[in-house]
Parts: structure tokens; sequence; C-alpha cells
């Protein structure tokens, strides 16, 4: 080591042995050149480098903290010991250092990307994502900045943008199996399940053994309906990582809606096997388990409703469960206790109100009013072999069964329940109720159909005809009118306590079957929801084909040949069989579907009538005043 000439030389030999990656071997060569160079700030850098190599912290940070204090503008010691700070989880530290390092050397994107690192690890995700995009107008070809700004992005809801960072990262580095597995899940939000399964697909080529991407592939797969591939990534899933909560209660769900109740149910346990605290897992089972009154499962949900630190959302769930069991057990009252509870909470959770809805129907019949239909025809820039059937009317009114009876049809695909118009017209809505807009024009109706359009081509199916039942599009049909002219639209009513009762006691996730957890909100809902049928039919006479429930199921054949006459469907034999139908369901009615007609279903809720009179009594009092409000 005497040969040396000048301190350079000394310095350079350091990095070498730092780069041998024999860390332990180079800590007694560099500790001998500190002792001949004791005042050599970058030695001490150097040497506290390889025992951060080797997970002496401890001793990486005394090295750290002697190079700054023989120079203390060194910005590379600031930054290592910054990284030494994070992995310790000492942030506000780390931030200290980092923002030392940067205050020295203005342009350095490492010490900027990892800045950002730590404030999303605080949730300071708007100065995270700041951080990382100085790190990139210094290094616009930083891979690890542009990824980690894509996740806090991703965190904040700004799909968009993390859409966009996600894809220039997969741009700048095409083998990152992350990347893709990330724009898959992005594309999933948004309803676009055909194009996720590409990403996936890219993800688990480039990482067979990425578990995560395999799970999400499945939820892709069910949400196209195609449940047997679905089942299969679930199975992928669990094979790489048995315990692996996700694909196991994805599994289950994916065998519940193809009627396989046993293996549901062997999934759903195999869930609580792993993780007894499971509330989703006890929830799905009260619909497919026969519990018996002593049940250890029931004992073990009473004791989780009793734990004082339970999130509100589980709470919630095992109510609901609770009373799912109860009721098959006859025991009204148990019943009735977690029922009530459970709407109640979960009314408190959303934070719904009913005034929501009134100014949502009146701001959507005031655009109708203001719009002329008959100038306004969408410029159908892109037309599509797909043609939508829309089947509407109340949540629990029978759209499920209906749907199976239509997509039993050689000639149609069950769509299910699609969110798309929801996403692509709430927010015209809510520009239109903020004075944003004032009027409708064909480029927003262009814009729908356009979209919407875009989402049926990427059902991989031969059918040409696809059904999309999410009931509450009823609200949307002077849009799908002027989208689609062409458009079949089918509204199924039933009896209404009937239908107010099936909604009160069935369990739903979205936030637009707020209304359905309080007995005044169902009332007043119905009662909008007439109004505003009556004003679709008297804006487009003879577009609408209505079929009463009650009807259907007593006069199944005349029904279910006028319904085909309307949509322009020759007669098939099928669909009166439509209980073999082995499709996807993924609604509270997909086990009823699965059985032959059912006739008496709207007189259920007759037996519970002593309990239901607030119910009754809210329903009597706003029948006649939801027109005049």
């Amino acid at each position: 080591m005497s040969t040396f000439k000048t301190t350079q030389q000394v310095i350079d030999y350091a990095i070498s042995l730092y780069s041998s990656g024999n860390f332990n071997e180079a800590i007694i060569d560099i500790e001998k050149l500190i002792r001949d160079n004791p005042n050599e700030s970058k030695l001490f850098n150097i040497n506290g480098a390889c025992y951060y190599a080797i997970g002496d912290f401890d001793s990486a940070v005394d090295n750290f903290m002697h190079s700054i204090a023989l120079n203390s503008d060194y910005a590379e010691a600031h930054f290592n010991l910054g990284g030494v700070q994070q992995d310790l989880e000492q942030s506000h530290e780390a931030i200290l250092s980092y923002q030392r390092a940067i205050t020295i050397k203005p342009n350095y994107p490492e010490a900027l990307n990892n800045l950002g690192g730590v404030f999303n690890k605080l949730l300071q995700f708007s100065d995270a994502i700041e951080s990382y995009k100085q790190a990139l107008r210094v290094k616009p070809t930083y891979v690890e900045a542009h990824f980690a700004l894509a996740l806090s992005y991703q965190d904040t809801g700004q799909l968009n943008e993390a859409f966009e960072h996600f894809k220039k990262t997969t741009e700048l580095k095409p083998n990152f199996a992350e990347a893709h597995n990330n724009l898959g899940k992005i594309l999933i939000s948004t309803g676009n399940f055909g194009s996720a399964i590409n990403y996936f697909n890219n993800a688990i080529e480039l990482l067979p053994n990425f578990y995560e991407a395999h799970n999400n592939l499945g939820t892709a797969l069910q949400g196209l309906g195609q449940l047997d591939g679905a089942v299969k990534s679930y199975q992928n899933a669990i094979l790489l990582n048995p315990n692996y909560l996700e694909p196991n209660y994805n599994l289950g769900l994916a065998f519940q809606e193809l009627g396989n109740v046993e293996s549901s149910i062997v999934s759903y346990e195999k869930v609580l096997n792993i993780n007894p605290n499971y509330p989703e897992a006890y929830h799905n089972l009260s619909y497919l388990k026969k519990y018996s009154k002593n049940d250890p499962q029931i004992a073990t949900m009473h004791s989780l409703l009793l734990t004082k630190e339970l999130e509100n959302s589980d709470r919630i769930f095992l109510c609901l469960a609770l009373a799912n069991i109860y009721e098959n057990l006859d025991d009204k009252i148990n019943f009735f206790k977690f029922l009530n509870e459970g709407n109640r909470l979960f009314k408190v959770d959303l934070n719904y109100s009913i005034e929501e809805s009134f100014h949502q129907f009146s701001a959507i019949k005031d655009l109708f009013n203001t719009y002329d239909k008959n100038n306004e025809e969408p410029k159908q820039t892109d037309p599509s072999e797909k043609q939508p059937i829309f089947i509407v009317g109340m949540p629990r009114s029978g759209t499920t069964l209906l749907e199976q009876i239509v997509s039993s049809h050689q000639k149609v695909y069950g769509g299910g329940e699609l969110d798309t118009l929801t996403s692509l017209i709430n927010p015209i809505i809510k520009n239109y109720m903020s004075g944003e807009i004032k009027l409708l024009d064909k480029e927003v109706i262009s814009f729908i159909r356009q979209e919407y359009l875009h989402i049926l081509s990427s059902f991989n199916v031969s059918e040409k005809i696809i059904t999309d039942k999410l009931p509450l599009n009823f609200q949307y049909i002077g849009f799908i009118l002027s989208a689609f002219p062409e458009a079949k639209i089918v509204h199924i009513k039933r009896d209404p306590v009937a239908t107010c009762w099936s909604n009160y006691s069935c369990t739903f996730t979205s936030r637009a079957n707020g209304y359905s957890y309080n007995f005044d909100d169902l009332s007043q809902f119905y009662y909008l929801y007439e109004d505003l049928m009556d004003f679709w039919q008297q804006l487009y006479p003879g577009k609408i084909h209505k079929i009463n429930y009650e009807e259907l199921t007593t006069n199944q054949e005349e029904e279910t040949r006028k319904l085909l006459a309307y949509c322009n469907l020759d007669w098939d034999e099928n669909c009166l069989n439509f209980h073999a139908n082995k499709r996807a369901v993924q609604t509270a009615s997909s086990l009823q579907v699965r059985e032959k007609m059912y006739q008496g279903s709207s007189e259920v809720w007759k037996k519970y009538r002593n309990h239901l009179q607030p119910l009754l009594d809210s329903m009597k009092l706003y029948k006649n005043t939801h027109k005049t409000r």
C-alpha cells in the first residue's frame, strides 16, 4: 500500500476493493488505508458502503458520520447515510440526510428519488410526487423514478398519470414485470379487462412465478365471465403461494358464480384456516353453508364482534353474515337484530344521503328536458359489430333472471353488470350540476357511444349481441337511446314491497346502492325510480320493453316470446331452460338462477310483516309525495 503516490490512487484502490464484492476482505484493507490517511473523507464513505453491504448498519453509520465530519459538503456521504436511515425506518433523519445531499448537489437524481421514497412511506404523497418529478427532470430516463412516481399516482387515485409512467417504465425497461402487472391492475379498475389480460400475460411470461400476476389475470378473466380460465389462474397463484389469501378468496367467488357450492365452501374454509379473522369469507359462507346452532364459526363471529379495534367494514360483514345464518335457522329476533345493525353501520360507512339521488335524478330530467333528441344524433364514428341489450330496473327486481333467460339464446352473450355507463355518464351529470356544462351536445353523446363500444369489443366472444344488466342503468336511458338509437332496453318491474325488502336484506358493495340500508331511504328511492321511469316512457314512447316479474314467473313462455320478439331474436327453446345456462353470474342471485323458475318469491316478505311495519309505513308515506317534492 506504500506504493501509492497520490491520494486519488488510494481512493481508486478503495473503490476497486468495494467493487470486487468481497466486502469483508475489502473492509480489512480499507481500514488499513484509513490508518495511513485518517483525514480522507472518501475512504470513510467507501468503508461505510462496505459495512452497509454486509448489513452492519451501526458501523456503516459511524463511517458515514465520520466522512461527513471531515467534509460536511460531501453529498454522497449524506446520501449513503440517508439510505441506512431509510432502511432503519428512521424516516425523518433520512429526509434530512437526503435534503442535505440535494442542497449540496441539486441535480442528484438518486437522492431525489430516495427522498420521494421516504415521503411515500410517510404517506406524504404530494411531496413524494414532487421529488420523483424533480429526479426525472434531471434524468428523464430514470426507470426506477418513473416506476416509483407511477406507484404514488396509483396510491392517490391518479390513474391516468400512473398509467403513463408505468407505460414509460416498460418502454425504458421492457422486462420490468411489476410494471406490466400494475398496468393491468389499472385497466381492471377501469373495467378494461381485455387489455388488462395482455399485461398480466406479459408479466407472467417475464416472471413465471409471479403469483400476484396469476391472481390478477384470474380477476381480469373473471371480469369477462371467462370463469374456467379464472379458476385456473387462481389455482396457479395458489400453487406458487398456498397461503396467499387473495386467490383463495377469489377462487371461492369464481366457484360461487359457477354455482359450484361445495368447491366454493372449500375455498372459503381454506381462507379461514389461513386467517380466522376474515369477515368477507364468513359473509360469503353464510349464503352457501348450512349452519347448525352450535357451529363453532358462529361463536367465532360473535367473539370477533366484541373486538374493540375491529374495522367498521369488518363489523358490517360479520353482522350481515350472522343475519343470514339466523334467517336460515328461523331465528327472526336475531335475524333482524344483526340485519338492522349491519345495515345501520353500512349507511354510516357510506355516508349516503337520499338527497344525493334526488338531486341527481332531477338533474337528469333537466338535462333531457332541454335536449333535442331529434337533432342531436350521435356521430357513429366507431361502428361495432357488438349490439347491446340493456336490462334495467330496481336492483333485486329480477334483472339477473331476465339476463339468464336472454343469454341462454344462442346468439346472445351475457355480459353481466357492466359499470361502464356509470363511469362515463356520472361525471357528465356532476358537471351539469356544478354548472360546468349547460346542455348535452353530440360530441358528448358520441364519446359515450365510442367508449362503450370499445369495452364491448374487448369481449372475446362470437356472439354479436351482449347484455348489460346493471339495474341502475335505468337512470341513463336517455343517454343510452341518444348514443345507441338501435339499442334494446328491457325494464323489469317487481312488486314494490318485495323489491324494497329484497334490497334491504341483500348486501351490496357499491355506494350506488347506498339507499338500500334504511327503510326511509329505500321508500324514497323506489318512488324516485318510478318517477324517472315514467319520465323516460313519456320521452321515448315504444322504445322500452316492460316486463312484470310476477307475470314472467307465472307465464314464462309467453313473456319470453314477447321479449325475444322485441329484441328481434328468433325463438330459442334454450331460453326456457335458463337454469341450465353455465355462464358466470356475479350477483346475489347467482344460485337462484340455476334453479327452475320459482313462483312466489314476491310473497316472502309477508312472513316478516311484523318486523317490516316501518317499511310499509314509509312506503305509504312517500308513495303520494314523490312527484310533488
